[in-house]
Formats: C-alpha cells, sequence, structure tokens
C-alpha cells in the first residue's frame, strides 16, 4: 500500500511564494515606518518591530523552509 502525501491539504507552492512576498513586503513597510518616524520607545518598540518581525518572520521562514525542502503539494 502507498503512503498518502502529508502535504496534500498544506499550502500549494503558489500560496508559499504569495506568504514569502507578503512577509517581505510587510517586514519592508515596518522598515519604511521606523526610517520615516525614528525607532520607538517603550511599549510601541513592541508594536512597532516586536509583533511584525514575529508574525512576518514566521510566514517568511516557514515559506523558505517549505519551498526548499519541497514541502508542499
Amino acid at each position: 500500500m502507498t503512503e498518502p502525501n502529508p502535504f496534500r491539504y498544506g499550502p500549494t507552492r503558489g500560496e508559499l511564494w504569495f506568504w514569502l512576498w507578503v512577509s517581505l513586503g510587510g517586514l519592508a513597510m515596518m522598515s519604511l515606518a521606523i526610517i520615516y518616524h525614528g525607532f520607538p520607545g517603550g511599549p510601541a518598540l513592541a508594536e512597532v518591530v516586536g509583533l511584525p518581525v514575529v508574525v512576518f518572520g514566521y510566514l517568511g521562514g516557514r515559506s523558505v523552509k517549505r519551498l526548499t525542502r519541497r514541502q508542499h503539494p
């Protein structure tokens, strides 16, 4: 009996490329906001730098990992 494809319900190759470009665009917009307004201090540091780095970094890293390992249907 053949093994089922474990990635058949995962994002397709096109979706992974889309999320990679979205994450790069989000990190670029965060960088432009920091350049334009200056580096934030206090609690704004978590909102302006921390959350985008975590969210877009995860999306980009996951997309790169799955694309390089060919873990897509």
